[in-house]
């Protein structure tokens, strides 16, 4: 698969610090894609946004920046669709979260796991860089355990919590009967390697589980948003699932002999695999699973 410049900038994006990232976008366009009936997704800087439009209201998955808002509400115009009513967060990283505090002020309500909220309210640190709590109006409303699912749109749209991966608050949506999932950073398809912040509750071993939950929910016909990089299919994510599985057993045979982490990066347990060049290279990744187990 050919990534294009956009793509890889938008990944550099993903793992600047939140001052750095939200001041340099002014040049950020937002692109949308219409997938179905009453759905697109938006491309511009950090996570893909899901949309969900129609005469049930506008339901915005994820949002990018604070900065893009207003580019965002332009793009939802643009596609024929009412002002953000809800909003749901997939994870609590601020790629995807930046915009809650504008669209919280504006009206939306916004939902999310319980560990989202619970991140969001204490701050933390994602890729070695702080984030401080999140404001009132940014955190999300609505929280849950297992999912949720709203009747809207002429679609029922499905918000599942299959047990984390990427962190611990992973959500996957998926328009039951327009056949479509957005998967969130569970899925990254763009170069590199997986993002797994163990720092946030991520686990490589739980992200296989996810993953092999949502497959089961999929079919042929499925269409695909990833967290990040351009519109995927069934096929693709079998195939990232087993890279994943493939990765995670040779750490753990190395792990399982006695070597240590230093001694797991040094024996190059990802040389062969074909991922090209990403923010998230082979040593990362490989200390990520060697923590996960």
């Amino acid at each position: 698969m050919k990534f294009t410049a956009p793509l890889l900038a938008a990944a550099a994006v993903l793992i600047a610090p939140p001052a750095i990232a939200q001041s340099d976008l002014s040049e950020v366009e937002i692109k949308a894609e219409e997938v179905g009936p009453g759905i697109a997704v938006l491309f511009g800087a950090g996570g893909n946004i899901g949309v969900s439009y129609g005469d049930g209201g506008t339901i915005l998955i994820d949002d990018q920046f604070a900065p893009l808002t207003e580019k965002i509400e332009a793009a939802v115009a643009d596609l024929g669709a009412t002002p953000v009513k809800f909003l749901v967060n997939t994870h609590w990283h601020y790629d995807h979260t930046g915009g809650n505090e504008n669209f919280g002020k504006r009206g939306a309500l916004i939902f999310a796991h319980d560990n989202v909220r619970a991140r969001m309210l204490n701050g933390g640190t994602v890729a070695g860089t702080a984030t401080p709590p999140a404001p009132a109006e940014a955190l999300p409303i609505v929280t849950y355990g297992q999912g949720l699912s709203f009747h809207a749109n002429g679609d029922t749209v499905d918000v599942i919590f299959l047990g984390g991966g990427h962190t611990d608050g992973d959500s996957i949506i998926r328009w039951r009967e327009s056949n479509v999932v957005h998967m969130g950073d569970l899925y990254f398809n763009i170069p590199g390697y997986p993002f797994i912040d163990t720092s946030s509750g991520g686990s490589a071993v739980n992200a296989l589980n996810s993953l092999d939950s949502a497959l089961r929910l999929i079919d042929n016909e499925t269409k695909v948003i990833p967290g990040h990089g351009p519109m995927s299919n069934k096929a693709e994510l079998v195939a990232y699932r087993v890279m994943i599985g493939q990765a995670v057993t040779h750490v753990r045979a190395l792990k399982d002999s006695g070597k240590t982490l230093e001694e797991t990066v040094a024996a190059k347990p990802l040389a062969g695999f074909d991922r090209g060049e990403g923010f998230i290279g082979p040593v990362a990744f490989v200390t990520a699973i060697y923590n996960s187990l």
